[in-house]
């Protein structure tokens, strides 16, 4: 660690933020994937936040930023927004500094996390659940501290926050025993990527760091194409630490000419991901935890033969989620198809139905129907799991050709809600 009189100016509170830190977080390690590593041709390394104290990055700017208040500041209790991982956070330094915190959060908020608050805070919090969106509870926060004269702690459009995030980027440096190639850093509101990008440019210029958005909550990609901040109308909040309608605009003016690419990631394959880090690394990842990984694939040419380090934010996922998650990636990997299937109203129908139409390796996963004898015909929902992805086209024409098929439901967001 370098004496505070030679930091380099732009990094002095990042490394001050790391002094403070140094008895408060796990000093996560940056351990090499294996399987990756040969999938890829490339070093894969995995800076590894889900063994962090909260399970996530999130305390390093929560602590921090708490650190520098002061006394008469903390006296007025604080408050947050957050879908999970800063909350913990906020709980966590809440506790350890012994200070009134209130920390609202989604109602869709999974239970996991909202009993992870809780435990870490204890009786230093309040949990209030507001709104639907991350965005929607901020918006409730910022009124509540107006109202009480509360000090809000923002999840990451805070210059504190950041430099706390920023020691991630530190240990990263320090750890990697040769300069870093490429970076693949997960964004919701940018807090870590403004982060790991004021640290990078200054230790590690040459290194391409990749920021890595659910696609149906990329809103740094889009403040990218707009050259400013834009909130979205409408996202998905499956990615839950990951689903932000607008990042932060300090965060946006640090990414902005730092970020080498912006990448977007389908929920499927985040799932898919997720799924492989269990099975074949007993690694346990949160979606948003899973972003940075899941889009290795995008970049399998670029990366070949670099030394590549992927942050793992975090792994605060909720079992209960598990059956949703192997359920989308199954539909990503399309070995997953729904249909409305057409039976005549008579015995065997069904009969003919598997004899004729299903393959030797498809299998029904789901039947939905209900006789009603006043029809010659019926409708039934059906699923259908498939072995392999290129079973698709012999099912669906043999649907067709024995006048079985009505619609194929795989591409109707809005039936697709009501299946899984």
């Amino acid at each position: 660690m370098m004496k505070e009189e030679t930091y380099p100016s732009v990094l002095g509170n990042v490394y001050k933020a790391a002094e403070r830190l140094k008895k408060v977080i796990v000093r996560t390690p940056l351990a090499v994937n294996a399987h990756l590593s040969a999938d890829y041709e490339a070093k894969i390394s995995f800076k590894r936040e889900d063994l962090q104290r909260v399970r996530s990055y999130k305390i390093r700017g929560a602590y921090n930023k708490m650190a520098v208040m002061s006394p008469e500041s903390l006296a007025k209790g604080v408050v947050c927004a957050s879908a999970g991982n800063h909350a913990q956070g906020v709980a966590f330094a809440c506790s350890a500094m012994k200070v009134k915190g209130t920390i609202f959060m989604p109602l869709p908020t999974p239970g996991q996390k909202l009993e992870q608050v809780k435990m870490f805070g204890g009786d230093y919090i309040d949990v209030v659940l507001y709104g639907d969106t991350f965005d929607e509870a901020k918006d409730a926060a910022v009124k509540f501290c107006k109202d009480h004269q509360g000090i809000f702690i923002h999840p990451f459009d805070d210059q504190d926050i950041i430099d706390g995030q920023a020691t991630a980027a530190l240990e990263i440096l320090e750890q990697s025993g040769e300069p870093v190639d490429y970076l693949f850093v997960p964004v919701g509101g940018g807090g870590l990527a403004a982060g790991v990008c004021s640290v990078f440019r200054e230790l590690s210029p040459e290194t391409k760091i990749i920021g890595v958005e659910p696609s149906a909550a990329a809103s740094m990609k889009k403040a990218l194409e707009r050259g400013k901040p834009v909130l979205l109308e409408k996202i998905s909040r499956f990615v839950d630490g990951a689903a932000v309608q607008e990042v932060g605009s300090l965060n946006f003016e640090i990414c902005k000419d730092v970020l080498h690419d912006m990448a977007v990631v389908d929920e499927g394959m985040v799932c898919e991901t997720i799924l492989s880090l269990y099975n074949k690394d007993a690694v346990v990842v949160e979606p948003a935890g899973a972003l940075s990984v899941a889009v290795l694939e995008k970049y399998r040419e670029q990366i070949k033969g670099k030394n590549v380090v992927c942050i793992i934010s975090g792994s605060n996922n909720d079992i209960t989620r598990m059956e949703e998650i192997k359920e989308k990636a199954l539909l990503h990997a399309g070995l997953k198809h729904y249909f409305l299937v057409r039976f005549a109203q008579r015995p065997g129908a069904l009969k003919n139905f598997v004899m004729n139409v299903l393959g030797p390796n498809d299998d029904i996963t789901f039947f939905e129907y209900t006789q009603k004898n006043s029809k010659e015909k019926g409708i039934a929902v059906v699923g259908i799991g498939l072995k392999q992805s290129k079973d698709f086209s012999p099912l669906m024409n043999k649907m067709k050709e024995h006048d079985f098929f009505v619609n194929y439901l795989n591409n109707d967001p809005s039936l697709m809600n009501l299946l899984i």
